[in-house]
């Protein structure tokens, strides 16, 4: 038996909590993982507080990230001892996922854990580390060099925004963090950030077009606050969007697009190729200190995991949480 964090379906919606499972219930797939690190990301804590429709049958063990080692295989390219990470794929949503002591998955979603990381720093980075460097990639595939000017990044105190900082800053971009929590300024700029602001920085107007101040942008936020970056983009500028905190909606015009060649660019971290995603940890193995993850990080329990979800939905938790699954 092994424990999970279990959601199920209730008359007045979900309820979560921690569940001893027997592994002759494990869904399909062709290889079971002891799970060692898996982490605490907002589409996870949607689903453990039944606020957002992210779980798609139920019962749903939630957890987008998993890292542990391979105890069965009957896939020909990964073998039991092995070290290994997944994201994304559909796990937590439609398939039982990474919040728990083992979980049984199809092989082509995992890789290798790099070797420059620990499990628990590749869980530190995460979806969200993962994602901020296909963010990364997306602005210097759209052209964008330190040169031409400040990248502002959204939800600057959470996964996504931080590990983007510190990979920015590293690779000699000057970082402008928006946040809406004074508290974490010394943080931002420990991270990189080369300039601290407030949201009314990006406040937003029914105006086709605003000053143009940024090269490049990676947002987490999406509705209006993504409409304001649009319309403040710099001629060329390059936006990497990839979250909707803010909302699903964009009230925006063409004028960003044909008056200054803007480009906005979605990020779908959840069924990237398998080739990307090598590139993507591969750079991150490169670009990113494993002291600063460490420094970014939280680590707690399973149980844990199910009070801290509206603490991270309330924007009160900073840089990531690692959840030690070891420790049910």
């Amino acid at each position: 038996m092994f424990n999970a964090i279990m959601i199920d379906k209730t008359r007045a919606g979900s309820r979560a909590g921690v569940r001893s499972i027997d592994p002759a219930d494990l869904p399909e797939g062709e290889i079971t993982v002891r799970v060692d690190y898996s982490s605490l990301n907002y589409k996870d804590a949607l689903a453990i507080t039944g606020r957002g429709p992210v779980v798609r049958r139920f019962p749903m063990i939630p957890g987008i990230d998993l890292a542990g080692e391979i105890l069965a295989s009957d896939d020909p390219v990964h073998r039991p001892g092995d070290q290994v990470i997944a994201n994304g794929w559909g796990l937590g949503e439609e398939h039982w996922g990474g919040l728990s002591q083992m979980a049984r998955v199809h092989g082509k979603w995992l890789l290798p854990r790099p070797r420059g990381f620990s499990a628990r720093q590749c869980m530190g980075i995460g979806t969200a580390g993962y994602t901020a460097m296909l963010c990364v990639m997306a602005l210097e595939k759209g052209g964008v060099t330190p040169g031409d000017g400040d990248i502002v990044v959204t939800g600057a105190g959470g996964g996504v925004g931080g590990i983007a900082i510190a990979l920015l800053a590293r690779l000699g971009y000057r970082v402008v963090a928006v946040t809406g929590r004074d508290s974490l300024t010394e943080y931002l700029r420990m991270l990189g950030a080369a300039e601290v602001v407030g949201r009314s920085a990006l406040a937003y107007t029914p105006r086709p077009l605003q000053g143009a101040r940024w090269s490049g942008a990676i947002d987490v936020a999406g509705g209006k606050v993504l409409a304001a970056l649009c319309a403040s983009m710099r001629p060329g500028g390059v936006i990497a969007a990839c979250g909707l905190a803010a909302g699903m909606d964009l009230p925006l015009t063409v004028a960003p697009f044909i008056l200054r060649g803007i480009t906005l660019r979605g990020i779908d971290s959840v069924m990237c190729p398998r080739e990307q995603r090598m590139a993507a940890w591969a750079r991150l193995e490169r670009d990113l200190d494993p002291a600063l993850i460490d420094s970014m990080c939280a680590e707690i329990t399973l149980k844990q995991a199910i009070t801290t979800a509206p603490q991270l939905l309330a924007g009160n938790i900073r840089g990531r949480t690692v959840v030690n699954t070891r420790e049910g």
